[in-house]
């Protein structure tokens, strides 16, 4: 049997969602051979460039974590890549697509400290906080507005390296998720061991802060025209959390807004409705109070709430 093959970034947290997937494929194909194929993207090949940096190499729209891998599809060297989906562009060439996700993960972010705090209104004041995250940047400045905010690119072990090695530095932002996925944080304590010491972990969820669009998921790529691969995929599908991520997707899509947009959105799904959450920052101001909405209704029919979410922006 002709094996199916994973493209991955090479880092530890892409090659252990690469695992998961593998995993998942097994049980639900026995029988199928699993390969995997590490891939360095744009944004691995260039750690020394701010995300900013890269939109002026107009390269972004077209997504510095997903292209290389995209081309190797095309190029039929892998038959599906495994992205965190929060890297994936709102909107993927139409010779793409993406037929199933793995269950969700927690959505929420987590600030990670040398010193315990309960809530950011415990940090001091002017404390310098990094992330490369715009919607992070907007949403830490609106609570606090006297935090000073840092660019800062890497792995989550490179962060925290850099958390633990920078005097200057008070904190650094994470998704939870990708901390609990490489069993650094596996139960909601106080701090994680690392090296020797304790960092201390103060997760930021909602509704205070929201996270980014598909935060927490791992999806899977694949060709538009390869039936045989889609359907294998779609047997490890999470329903639930393909449900959510498409809304999510949908909504970003309308407001025109990329993986680097200060948006920040929420979904909860309890049985049949669908409950969404959306943050809204001015780009141009990121400090400015956001525009929010929230909206609750058939899961089904998920469609059907854009309309009233928008309507409430305005």
């Amino acid at each position: 049997m002709k094996p199916l093959v994973l493209g991955t970034r090479g880092s530890d947290l892409a090659l252990t969602q690469t695992r998961m997937v593998a995993a998942a494929l097994r049980d639900a194909h026995p029988t199928l051979p699993v390969e995997t194929r590490v891939i360095k993207t744009i944004g691995d090949k260039r750690p020394d460039l701010k995300l900013t940096e890269f939109s002026s190499e107009q390269i972004l729209d077209k997504g510095i974590f997903t292209k290389e891998l995209e081309l190797a599809l095309a190029a039929g060297e892998i038959d599906a890549a495994v992205h965190s989906l929060k890297d994936v562009p709102t909107e993927i060439d139409a010779t793409f697509t993406l037929p199933a996700v793995l269950p969700r993960e927690d959505i929420r972010d987590v600030l990670l400290t040398e010193t315990a705090y309960t809530a950011l209104t415990d940090l001091p004041q002017g404390a310098c906080l990094a992330t490369s995250s715009v919607r992070r940047q907007a949403q830490l400045q609106w609570h606090r507005p006297d935090v000073k905010i840092r660019e800062i690119r890497g792995n989550v072990p490179t962060r925290m390296h850099k958390l633990l090695a920078d005097s200057e530095l008070d904190g650094i932002l994470l998704a939870v998720a990708g901390i609990k996925r490489l069993g650094y944080w596996e139960t909601d304590a106080p701090a994680l061991p690392w090296e020797g010491t304790d960092i201390f972990v103060l997760p930021l969820g909602p509704p205070t802060f929201l996270p980014a669009c598909g935060q927490g998921a791992v999806a899977l790529e694949t060709r538009a025209d390869d039936n045989a691969t889609i359907s294998t995929l779609q047997a490890i599908n999470h329903a639930e959390t393909m449900t959510r991520v498409q809304a999510e997707r949908a909504i970003l899509a309308h407001l025109q807004a990329g993986c680097h947009t200060p948006v920040g959105m929420a979904t909860t799904l309890d049985g049949d409705q669908l409950a969404i959450h959306l943050r809204v920052f001015d780009e141009d101001q990121l400090d400015a109070p956001p525009r929010e909405s929230h909206v609750r209704g058939a899961a089904a029919d998920w469609r059907a709430l854009i309309a009233p979410l928008m309507d409430q922006l305005k």
